[in-house]
């Protein structure tokens, strides 16, 4: 069976809908960075999403197309993520999605190198005749952090991040929210194929105990 991300880390990626505090270790992503609302069809978050799975499914077929990655096995795609942050702003208005800026991710297994994600890249702009320049090898290391499982539209996740900030003043702690420390998202539905009202998002912030 191909290793599974949702399965094997099921504290990351299916918490429950209720606040929980999570420490979470670093790990490794193809990310693209832009900015822009992310509904705008074919815009610039349209094509940073093509960029990702280009060289995502790339590096998945790898020894198809010829190149051995060392400690190589098969694995499921990991779901789309995402940061986000608004300049300015004290954390998200979802009102204005045009000032979002964001940080598109996919999470890579651990045996990928930086140098078998500069062949993946090459060999998606070769393969998909498709720009990938934009993309880059980002470690992330989140550390300390509260999450829920948001269920319905992206614009009722207000609701959800109060849940949240509730949770963190009965526990002693505050959110963490820095130019490094982001909103980060999980999207654990197609949206394209799923009702708004049955979307699973994984909703995560940075904590810190308050005085600390």
């Amino acid at each position: 069976m191909p290793f599974d991300f949702k399965k094997e880390y099921r504290e990351f990626y299916l918490p429950k809908s209720k606040p929980e505090i999570v420490t979470v270790p670093p790990a490794n992503y193809i990310a693209v960075r832009g900015m822009g609302n992310p509904n705008e069809e074919g815009g610039a978050y349209a094509q940073a999403v093509s960029v990702l799975y280009a060289v995502a499914y790339t590096l998945k077929m790898s020894g198809r197309g010829g190149h051995k990655i060392e400690g190589f096995y098969d694995y499921v795609v990991p779901p789309l993520e995402g940061f986000w942050w608004q300049e300015g702003v004290d954390g998200i208005d979802y009102s204005d999605k045009s000032t979002f800026c964001w940080i598109s991710v996919i999470r890579l297994p651990d045996f990928v190198t930086k140098a078998d994600f500069a062949w993946a890249v090459e060999e998606a702009e070769r393969k998909k005749k498709l720009d990938c320049s934009n993309a880059e090898f980002l470690t992330v290391d989140e550390g300390v952090c509260v999450q829920i499982m948001h269920l319905g539209s992206f614009d009722d996740e207000p609701a959800s991040v109060a849940m949240m900030d509730e949770y963190l003043k009965q526990c002693g702690y505050c959110n963490d929210l820095t130019d490094t420390r982001l909103h980060h998202e999980i999207y654990l539905s197609d949206a394209r194929k799923v009702e708004t009202a049955k979307r699973k998002t994984v909703i995560r912030h940075p904590i810190r105990k308050i005085g600390g």
